[in-house]
C-alpha cells in the first residue's frame, strides 16, 4: 500500500448492481466528504465521481463494488473511492479516459469526467477479467 493510500479510517465498501446501489454509494461517498471537512459542493463532486463509476459498473459489468476510504498521507488527508468489477474489461483504456468514446450510445464523459473531477485517477483493466477504477480527492 502506498503511503497516499494509506487508510487511517474504517473502509465502507458498497455492493452494485442495480440502479438503488448507485445511489446509496453515491450518499454514503457524500456524508464520508462532508465527515473529512469537505464543503457542500465539493462532497456532491465527490459524489456524481461516484455515481459515474458505479453506473459503469451496472451498465458494463452488472456488478461489482465501490469501496470508500479516508486517507492521509501526512501533511494532507483525503478520500479514496476504489470501483471493481469482475466484467469484460476495457479493450482501450486510453481511448475511454480522453473523454467522446462511448460503447452504450452515451456522450462517453463518464470517466474522463471522473478524471477531471479528482486529483489522481487510476485504471488497471484486463479483458474477461475486469476494471479498478482508483481515484483520490485531496482535501484543501
Amino acid at each position: 500500500m502506498t503511503e497516499d493510500s494509506r487508510p487511517d479510517a474504517g473502509q465502507v465498501v458498497v455492493p452494485i448492481a442495480s440502479d438503488l446501489d448507485i445511489v446509496a454509494a453515491r450518499q454514503r461517498g457524500r456524508l464520508l466528504a462532508l465527515d473529512l471537512g469537505y464543503s457542500a459542493t465539493e462532497a456532491t463532486l465527490i459524489a456524481t465521481a461516484i455515481s459515474e463509476l458505479a453506473r459503469n459498473i451496472v451498465l458494463y459489468a452488472k456488478r461489482g463494488e465501490i469501496a470508500l476510504n479516508s486517507a492521509n498521507d501526512g501533511s494532507r488527508r483525503g478520500i479514496v473511492i476504489v470501483a471493481r468489477d469482475d466484467g469484460p474489461g476495457i479493450a482501450d483504456v486510453s481511448r475511454v479516459v480522453v473523454g467522446g468514446y462511448s460503447t452504450s450510445g452515451g456522450l462517453g464523459l463518464g470517466l474522463s469526467g471522473v478524471r477531471r473531477l479528482m486529483d489522481e485517477f487510476e485504471i488497471a483493466s484486463q479483458l474477461g477479467k475486469g476494471t479498478t477504477v482508483t481515484v483520490k480527492s485531496w482535501k484543501r
